[in-house]
């Protein structure tokens, strides 16, 4: 994770830092190691988890209202239903990107009102992998997520600090640290097309290891003059 902050100048001192909070190992591993990081980074930040609960049944709000409360962070949770939204009959999106979009544009308005001009997101490694896969497949064009990447003509930044993180070594983090496990209550959990991109690339990874760091190297190793006119 230091790595990724170094090489993207994630943060400064000073910093208010919003942290979006899935309730899923990877943000949970980001929240504890940015609060880790504290103890002995050469600058100050503050963090402000913050929960936008979709509003299925079965939520576990109150659970990491607790986890948060247990390690000194107060969550800023609220309640929405986006994810019933998204999954209605009058919704002719794909209900995972429609949730997303309207989960983000909540949590640009909560940062806004808490100050914080850096939104922390856990996406690892994989999932940068994963969305170049699925901008190919989906959406015709070569892209993926990118560590730091400012919105509103740099009125906020988003920043990605596990980036660098395979997946396999959070989830390692989360079982050495004990950090709880949440059951996502979206009956999209398991078949969306991030999923099948995911057990498309697991394949891959089991016939031969080096894959996963081949195309990770690859996103920064572009050779245009080998690709397509416009």
């Amino acid at each position: 994770m230091g790595e990724a902050i170094h090489a993207y100048d994630m943060i400064a001192d000073g910093d208010r830092i919003a942290v979006g909070l899935s309730g899923g190992k990877d943000s949970l591993t980001l929240v504890q190691l940015l609060h880790d990081r504290l103890g002995r980074a050469p600058i100050h930040y503050a963090v402000f988890p913050i929960y936008i609960d979709p509003g299925f049944e079965g939520g576990f709000g109150e659970e990491l209202a607790r986890f948060c409360s247990r390690n000194g962070w107060h969550l800023h949770w609220e309640t929405t239903n986006h994810g019933i939204v998204a999954h209605s009959a009058e919704n002719r999106e794909n209900p995972c990107f429609l949730c997303a979009r309207l989960r983000r544009k909540r949590l640009f308005e909560i940062a806004d009102t808490l100050g914080c001009r850096k939104i922390a997101l856990g996406h690892n490694k994989d999932d940068l992998i994963e969305t170049l896969f699925l901008n190919i497949c989906y959406s015709g064009q070569i892209s993926t997520m990118v560590p730091a990447q400012p919105f509103f003509h740099g009125r906020f930044t988003i920043i990605r600090p596990l980036a660098f993180a395979e997946e396999n070594k959070i989830r390692r983090f989360v079982q050495e640290r004990d950090l709880p496990r949440f059951e996502n209550p979206c009956p999209s959990a398991k078949r969306s097309k991030r999923r099948e991109i995911k057990d498309l690339l697991e394949r891959l990874y089991r016939r031969n290891p080096k894959i996963r760091g081949n195309i990770f190297r690859s996103m920064s190793n572009v050779k245009l003059d080998y690709l397509l006119k416009k």
